[in-house]
Formats: structure tokens, sequence, C-alpha cells
């Protein structure tokens, strides 16, 4: 989804797309049609300035903590192809894999801390919005997911993790004892939607569990998932 294809006030789709590139979860194509609408759009500039002027302060919350020798190494080795010595093994903090699970997790949280902390209702209202980050289940696949139910409308990011050629993503609700009942397909794309069916939308706000399936193209043939579920987890009201 470009950022062009969802900025219906409505749907909250803006200040989403704001927080998103301010807490650095956008892959870099569309980063760069952010920063580009952040100079000729006025009224989407303060809303990023809004949610840059809103975490701020989280900062506040991390003490400085010296950086580990190995690090300074690592880096070194990585940018300057300084060899490691001989019969030397691979430390953690050189691997490339540890880096990307945490720069992973640390969007995941850095996303879900600003909604869970700036989208809050006012006090004495219900909760209207829910998140929940779908974690892998034997596979690296990952979303982070904003149900809102005053818009009826669940929004994902996808984090990591490619689907197959010729698979689909579908989402589903889970609840125990019940058969998971299927939201949709999941849409191709780095920050994608789904409306909810009204069916659904007092299993999602009592708290249901979202998972992801591989399924053939168009979704599950049955109407429950037939392949494995490559992601999922609870969602909370913020």
């Amino acid at each position: 989804m470009s950022p062009a294809d969802d900025n219906s006030p409505d749907q909250g789709g803006d200040d989403i797309l704001a927080a998103e590139y301010v807490v650095g979860v956008l892959p870099a194509d569309e980063r760069r049609d952010v920063a580009a609408r952040i100079e000729r759009d006025p009224g989407f500039a303060r809303l990023v300035d809004g949610w840059e002027v809103r975490l701020s302060p989280l900062a506040a919350a991390y003490p400085e903590v010296a950086v580990p020798p190995a690090v300074k190494a690592a880096i070194d080795r990585r940018l300057f192809a300084v060899p490691a010595p001989t019969g030397a093994r691979p430390s953690l903090w050189s691997s490339l894999v540890f880096w990307r699970s945490l720069a992973a997790a640390a969007m995941v949280l850095a996303a879900a801390v600003a909604v869970a902390y700036f989208v809050a209702p006012p006090s004495g209202q219900s909760a209207q919005r829910y998140v929940a980050s779908l974690a892998p289940q034997q596979s690296d696949v990952h979303y982070f997911v904003v149900y809102d139910a005053r818009t009826q409308d669940i929004g994902l990011s996808h984090v990591t993790g490619a689907r197959p050629e010729g698979r689909d993503f579908e989402l589903w609700v889970m609840e125990p004892g019940k058969d998971p009942v299927s939201v949709g397909v999941i849409p191709v794309g780095q920050s994608v939607h789904l409306a909810v069916a009204k069916a659904l939308r007092d299993r999602i706000a009592a708290g249901a569990v979202f998972a992801i399936s591989l399924e053939p193209p168009g979704g599950s043939p049955t109407g429950q998932p037939t392949g494995p579920v490559v992601a999922s987890g609870d969602l909370h009201n913020v």
C-alpha cells in the first residue's frame, strides 16, 4: 500500500502511517514516499511532528549503557572486513541472525508501545482499539496488528517473513472450544487493511486470539485452516 492509498481520516490511515514513519517500521520505498509527502503536505507533516513529540520522551526511560567491546569488533568486521582470529568461534554479537531478530523485535515493541501509549481512549470510555503482535510459530512470519472497533478495520504491518510463491496468508479469529473463523486473506503489502464482518466484532472485542495460516491462493477451500499456523498472538485493548 502506498501512502496515497490510505489517507482516509475515517480509518485513521494518515495517523497510523505517520506513527509507522516515526517508529521506523516502513520499508525503504514507502519511507521515501512518506518523506516526500511531508514536504508537500503541511497537514500530514503536523501529524508526523506530533508523533515525534509524543515518542521523544520514551528515550528518557532508557539509561546510557556502555557498548560491549565485542560489538565494536563485530562492526569493524562487518564494515571493514577485519578478519577474525584463526580458530575463533563466531560470537552472538557478530551473528547476523541475532541482529536481524533483535531489529525486528525492537520495531514491533516500539510500534506496540506507541499505539498502546498514545491511542488509548479517554478515561471512562470503553476501549475501542486493540493491538496484537502475531509472533512466528515455527516460521519467520511476524505481523503487528491494530484493530479499530469504531471503524471495524484491522490494520496489519508485515514485519518479517515472505509468503511462499503460490500461497496466501489467511487471518483467523481463534477462541477456545470454537472453530476458527476467517477474517480474510491478507493482501500482499507492508501495511494493509481488512474489513471485519459484523459477526466477528464481538468475538474480537472479547479478547480472541489472532492466527495466520498458510493457504492455497484465495484462501482456505474448506472454511477452516488447511495449512500450518505460521504466526499467532493475543489481542490487548489499549
